[in-house]
């Protein structure tokens, strides 16, 4: 046989933003041989007529670094086109991680990242097979993967395997902060694509305190990002403090400049400042970029809404009258919220009109799941409040406390002017990068993992905002130059053939659906993938037809661990 899989008369669309044409792609042991015209014998043909042939997509922002280990299929990832995730991001991870700290940086994943705590201890277990860094992505490369896997060594657990509890109470001393840059080192050489932390207000851990990265001095993350660049390359991926903005661009942009090394931060969103304040953020970051500093803003396609309830209130959790909701139980937090106090300063903190990003969070807000009257469930909470003759606050407060908190409500939070969208999009192939999908956590709260459908299907098809061979790029080529994320993103004779096909007039990202197929049977948000015809990885074709074609226990998957970048 010439090739073991052909792609025959699809719109090849090869990712750099060149115009689309027809033609044929040739795959043999894994790698592209054949492009335009592939005649000759296959073991397996693709009849691609009509359809969309192109880079898988390439996803920089997940949160799989648990996950990974009991669904290498990283599902819901490749069910929308991705190939290839990035973990790791905003400095959280899983190793290093010492045995004696393993339940503390499950509890800081459940509060910073909403995963299911008892769905963290079902399926990782208490016996870890890795400690280290390198320990860590030996088990991902021996264990399978469906999907490429890059992975980012994250401040936290550095900085939580130096200082244990201490890490989140004080700053490191000299000492403490050489050995977090060995540690630092030692990823890099083990293969680590770069470096993560955060200093974002709202990511708080476990007994609600700031996750350790937060209470990291700008000196210290300026020294471990060294540790990074010593390696020659890697890139810092940043969330930053938006409230006091003490580590925000004008830091960024001297840690980029004196490392020689991109920083990318996320989210800048609509509205995440404020009423169009991401025009300014733009242009500052623009002026940065001009400057010579290679700071690269993450945006989003979609808008920020998180479906919550009052047992885990991710949305106001920065707010410190929120904080002793995450230092007890049950019983204590139905306390504090029938306390008329801690109503009124809920109601009057976040009202219309104050200079808060979820200031009349209450307007942009739909009950979710009422367990009492499903007839209430998607109505305004507004309107719901209305019909009850209660104040807004009141309502929904009384709501969870009659429900033992497991009503739900959906804010759309920021994001959600698609006019700010559009804009953000306008630039994600110059001064921005399109990522943001958290897949992997916020499972049970939100579920972005189909940016790439959704993009394709409302902005691309729908909207027209931009040419499909662009849409392509930004979701393929771009994110992966930006992350040094070697031969991926692109469809050229003798690279990786990872591979997408799919339908330009139907593709596109379902409606969210709630399940429970998380260990323990915990729950999570999924969204069916629409006109995503075949998925393939190195070569292997991963999904069809909206079906799974290997098994998470398969004796080999194609997905290939990615080691600075690359396999």
């Amino acid at each position: 046989m010439d090739y073991d899989l052909r792609i025959t008369g699809g719109i090849i669309i090869d990712g750099t933003g060149s115009p689309a044409y027809t033609g044929d792609v040739g795959i043999r042991d894994g790698t592209i041989v054949a492009l335009g015209e592939a005649s000759g014998s296959a073991a397996q043909t693709i009849d691609a007529t009509g359809q969309v042939v192109c880079p898988g997509f390439v996803d920089v922002h997940t949160h799989y670094d648990a996950q990974v280990l009991w669904d290498p299929l990283m599902s819901i990832s490749p069910w929308h086109g991705v190939t290839t995730v990035v973990i790791g991001n905003c400095g959280f991870g899983i190793a290093p991680t010492r045995p004696e700290h393993r339940n503390l940086i499950m509890r800081t994943l459940e509060k910073v990242e909403g995963m299911s705590l008892d769905a963290l201890q079902a399926g990782l277990g208490t016996d870890w097979p890795f400690e280290s860094f390198g320990g860590y992505l030996d088990t991902l490369e021996g264990s399978g993967l469906a999907i490429n896997v890059a992975v980012l060594v994250g401040h936290t657990p550095v900085r939580l395997y130096v200082m244990g509890e201490d890490a989140v109470k004080r700053e490191a001393t000299t000492a403490e902060i050489e050995e977090m840059k060995s540690l630092v080192r030692d990823a890099m050489a083990a293969g680590a694509l770069g470096f993560a932390t955060s200093k974002g207000e709202a990511h708080n851990g476990f007994d609600g305190l700031p996750v350790p990265s937060r209470v990291a001095t700008n000196d210290e993350i300026d020294q471990l990002t060294g540790a990074m660049a010593e390696s020659g390359r890697g890139i810092v991926e940043v969330t930053p403090s938006f409230m006091t903005t003490d580590f925000f661009l004008k830091e960024l942009g001297e840690i980029a400049t004196k490392h020689n090394c991109p920083v990318s931060w996320g989210a800048l969103l609509g509205g995440i400042m404020g009423p169009k304040s991401h025009r300014d953020l733009l242009a500052r970051t623009r002026a940065l970029q001009e400057e010579g500093a290679m700071v690269v803003p993450q945006v989003s396609c979609r808008d920020f809404s998180l479906d919550f309830n009052f047992h885990e209130p991710y949305p106001f959790q920065s707010r410190d009258y929120f904080k002793p909701t995450m230092q007890t139980d049950l019983a204590g937090k139905k306390k504090i919220y029938a306390d008329p106090a801690f109503r009124e300063t809920f109601r009057e903190d976040l009202r219309e009109g104050v200079d808060h990003p979820f200031a009349g969070w209450y307007l942009r807000t739909e009950v979710s799941s009422n367990p009492l009257d499903p007839a209430m469930e998607n109505m305004p909470v507004t309107e719901a409040a209305r019909q009850t003759g209660k104040d807004v606050i009141d309502f929904v407060l009384d709501l969870s406390l009659d429900t033992d908190l497991e009503a739900r409500f959906r804010l759309a939070a920021l994001n959600f002017d698609e006019e700010d969208v559009a804009e953000l999009l306008d630039r994600t192939d110059q001064d921005c990068v399109l990522a943001l999908s958290d897949a992997g956590a916020h499972a049970s709260q939100l579920c972005d993992a189909g940016y790439s459908t959704h993009l394709l299907g409302h902005w691309v098809r729908d909207r027209g905002i931009m040419p499909l061979e662009r849409a392509i790029h930004i979701l393929t080529q771009r994110p992966a130059q930006l992350y040094g994320i070697e031969n991926r993103g692109v469809l050229a004779v003798g690279k990786p053939a990872d591979v997408v096909i799919f339908d330009p007039e139907t593709v596109n990202a379902g409606e969210l659906r709630r399940v429970h197929d998380m260990p323990g049977g915990a729950e999570r948000l999924i969204s069916e993938a629409f006109g995503i015809d075949t998925v393939i990885v190195n070569g292997a074709v991963l999904r069809s037809k909206g079906q799974d074609q290997l098994a998470a226990d398969a004796d080999q998957l194609p997905g290939a661990l990615l080691r600075g970048g690359r396999a």
